[in-house]
């Protein structure tokens, strides 16, 4: 298998499997024909000579939860890698791991679990844990698909409901009829405005019990041995029967059966590799106009355009990518989809119909009817994340906080804000941290309960600096139960939340901590806006500052000595020589990908701890991607080898091997190995004891002397090395190169190996962007709220 080159991580986090070749938009062939060809007319190896199953297979080559989705990200963030179109390429197809991905979110949301025993379904997260328990609340989702007719038998045309529906799509994106129109059934319930700061108290939200702590739910051995029969019968890994019966559930052997495209429920399996199962299973009953099939294709379009960032995308996106893959009528298949409930439809921002009989009005609404609408088409999951968010993020903006009897001390700008308002949004680079935590402070001073959260531990480390240890969490901690506990209705016991690295929070673990908030509670959102995005799907902090919906403070504060004045200037495009009397920035060019490796293992091992004063265990290793001659594969192969040689007998780690262990989606801790036992592996992360499961470690835990920016993010060290070589230049951004760069406290060197590509990529390269809902959402909340 082809291994990536070191600039497939342009702006990306964590996966769990080992990209493959890639994974270009295969060509449905007749069952006659002997493989699925790709876009480029090459055939692929995958039909019936054996499909390259290993990134698909738990703990497949190189399977390392760290990889793929730093790989996957790539395409989309960089500007210059592959999937980097239509819109981060709702085909995906040049994301690893999955086949596709941005900046982590795909194949890393599944957290490595593709490792675990057979026995066990993938372990949720404590936020998919939530958002199951609130989807039983929310009936929103399930009253707009049960307006729908019934699901269409495969075989059959499209009539009724799902053919008028195929007509008015048409009609409207070609501007013939107006977007309302599109909706012609009963509107869904409305949505309950939230509390106007005018009412005399706040509305009691019914909430959900606080769920337990998730537990992955235990498959059956008769299950396993079933779904481990169909696999074997389509030439598929048996060793994917966990993941298919926790995709599919206890009757996954069935469901399989019936429609092999359900193979595509499993992270890592790619389309040409379900065309050759389902080839194997039906024979010459497989044909590329199947209904199963394209109502597989649409959902796993939107499943990778998700890992790419993306909350929903444009109808004709989703058409494009099923053309590509030789679906024979995509129109057909996309209104299949919405009609089975694979995917609901959206049409943010329809004009209002006009009132009265103002002419102008009338005029208005006219245009409006001749102009087309953009339709978006959207997973249940993402739009329940979305929604529910903007109706957290309106109630707190709503709440009467004024009314609270607190007395807030004289401060500064962002107190003031906060003291008067129950959402803020705060922008700066490092130094501004200490303007959020000051908030902290203040409340705490006014006799309010307050608290404030980092994405990592080390950002919760520095916060604990500012604001007492008693004060400062994760996000992740504060959501499992952490820190101030839960009131009577379920929502955290705070008056006041302060969330730094805003900037990472995707829309599903936002949702969760909304959700989370009592009425009245003050939310503080602290980013900032040039590094790298959230590893998941969303751009919850962006989508905050450009709705405009509540007060917004923009630090003044500049980061400190020549490192924060380097990074200052790349915020704003520009690349400026720095004065570093105390070699606090050093440049080390290189000529090619050898050198960059040697020179960077001189670097930590001897150059800055004889030179500068700071130990190799402070200084780390930032490049840009895993693979590739100087990706992190070989940087810590050749730190390994100068810091800490050993023959890597506890599954490839050695005692005193400094590690990076994904523990969740865009979330990597680093730590150092103590030893291993029947249970897995003991590391020390900062001083905290940590497990990794054995079945996690193959695909979770990798050497972390050297990182990529996006496992980076939101930790810093004293020192830090950053190696660029030749072949990282198509994977170079302005915010990749902001947050590498910003990692270093006092110490920066570069090994520098791209030329002129460095300061066109800061001058030049932004991140694509991408398709989200949660602004419109909170203009219509709010204008209704307002009315």
């Amino acid at each position: 298998m082809a291994e990536p080159s070191a600039s497939a991580e342009a702006t990306e986090p964590v996966d769990v499997v080992e990209p493959s070749a890639p994974a270009e938009a295969a060509e449905f062939v007749e069952p006659t024909e002997a493989a699925v060809s790709g876009e480029s007319t090459e055939p692929s190896a995958s039909a019936e000579a054996g499909e390259s199953w290993e990134s698909a297979e738990p703990g497949g080559t190189g399977g390392s939860a760290n990889a793929s989705v730093e790989e996957t990200q790539a395409g989309g963030e960089s500007g210059g890698g592959e999937g980097g179109d239509e819109k981060g390429a709702a085909d995906g197809d040049g994301v690893a791991g999955v086949g596709d991905g941005e900046g982590g979110s795909g194949s890393e949301a599944d957290d490595g679990t593709g490792d675990a025993v057979d026995a066990k379904a993938p372990e949720l997260s404590e936020a998919a844990a939530e958002l199951a328990a609130q989807r039983e609340l929310r009936a929103r989702i399930e009253q707009r698909k049960a307006e729908k007719e019934a699901p269409i038998p495969a075989g059959t045309k499209l009539s009724g409901q799902a053919a008028d529906l195929l007509a008015a799509v048409r009609a409207v994106e070609k501007g013939e009829k107006s977007g309302a129109a599109f909706f012609a059934g009963p509107p869904p319930a409305p949505r309950k405005p939230a509390p106007g700061p005018a009412q005399e108290a706040a509305s009691v939200r019914p909430r959900a019990p606080e769920p337990a702590r998730a537990q992955a739910p235990v498959t059956s051995a008769e299950t396993l041995a079933s779904v481990r029969a169909v696999l074997t019968r389509g030439g598929a890994p048996e060793a994917l029967a966990g993941q298919v019966a926790g995709a599919l559930g206890e009757q996954a052997a069935e469901r399989l059966g019936a429609d092999p495209w359900q193979l595509l429920a499993v992270p890592g399996v790619r389309p040409e590799q379900a065309d050759g199962f389902a080839r194997a299973l039906l024979g010459a009953e497989c044909r590329p106009d199947d209904e199963r099939r394209a109502a597989a294709l649409v959902g796993w379009i939107l499943e990778q355009a998700a890992a790419q960032g993306h909350t929903a995308l444009a109808a004709d996106d989703v058409r494009k990518s099923l053309a590509a893959r030789s679906v024979p009528d995509p129109d057909e298949a996309v209104q299949l989809a919405v009609a089975e409930g694979v995917v609901l439809v959206f049409q943010d921002g329809v004009p209002d119909e006009p009132g009265g009989d103002d002419v102008a009005d009338d005029e208005a609404q006219e245009t409006s009817e001749a102009e087309p609408v953009e339709v978006l088409l959207g997973l249940d999951r993402y739009a329940l994340a979305e929604e529910s968010l903007a109706d957290g993020l309106a109630r707190l903006l709503n709440s009467p906080v004024r009314e609270d009897g607190s007395v807030w001390p004289e401060a500064g700008e962002l107190v003031r804000a906060v003291a008067g308002s129950g959402l803020v949004a705060h922008t700066g680079g490092e130094a501004a941290r200490a303007e959020s935590a000051a908030v902290v402070t203040a409340a705490a001073a006014a006799g309010l309960r307050a608290a404030g959260a980092a994405h990592t531990a080390d950002g919760q480390r520095r916060l604990a600096e500012l604001t007492g240890p008693l004060a400062a969490f994760t996000v992740a901690g504060l959501l499992s139960g952490e820190g101030p506990g839960r009131d009577a209705e379920g929502a955290l016991a705070l008056d006041v939340l302060v969330v730094q690295d805003a900037t990472q929070l995707d829309v599903e673990t936002a949702a969760v901590l909304v959700e989370s908030l009592p009425d009245g509670c003050r939310l503080v959102l602290s980013g900032d806006p040039g590094v790298l995005r959230p590893a998941g799907a969303g751009l919850v902090f962006q989508d905050v500052l450009t709705a405009r919906i509540c007060p917004v403070v923009a630090s003044r504060m500049p980061d400190p000595g020549p490192v924060g004045e380097l990074v200052s200037g790349i915020g704003i495009g520009e690349l400026n020589q720095v004065e570093a009397p105390g070699k606090e920035v050093v440049i080390v060019p290189v000529r090619d990908a050898g050198e960059a490796v040697h020179r960077a293992v001189q670097l930590l091992a001897d150059s800055i701890p004889r030179a500068i004063g700071i130990p190799a265990e402070q200084t780390q290793v930032v490049t840009v991607g895993h693979g590739g001659s100087a990706g992190t594969r070989a940087l810590n192969a050749a730190l390994k080898q100068r810091l800490n040689p050993g023959p890597g007998r506890f599954g490839g780690f050695d005692p005193a091997d400094r590690v990076a262990y994904a523990q969740s989606p865009g979330r990597t801790v680093t730590g150092t190995v103590v030893g291993a036992d029947a249970e897995g592996l003991r590391l020390d992360c900062a001083g905290t004891p940590v497990l990794v499961p054995k079945e996690r470690v193959e695909s979770s835990l990798r050497h972390g002397w050297a990182l990529t920016a996006h496992q980076a993010a939101g930790m810093r060290w004293p020192a830090v090395v950053v190696v660029l070589p030749g072949d990282a230049a198509q994977g170079l951004s302005r915010a990749w190169v902001y947050t590498a760069f910003g990692r270093a406290e006092r110490h920066l060197s570069v090994v520098h190996g791209v030329d002129q590509a460095l300061p066109r990529a800061v001058a030049e390269i932004l991140p694509p962007p991408r398709t989200t809902r949660l602004a419109p959402l909170l203009h219509g909340l709010l204008k209704t709220a307002e009315q």
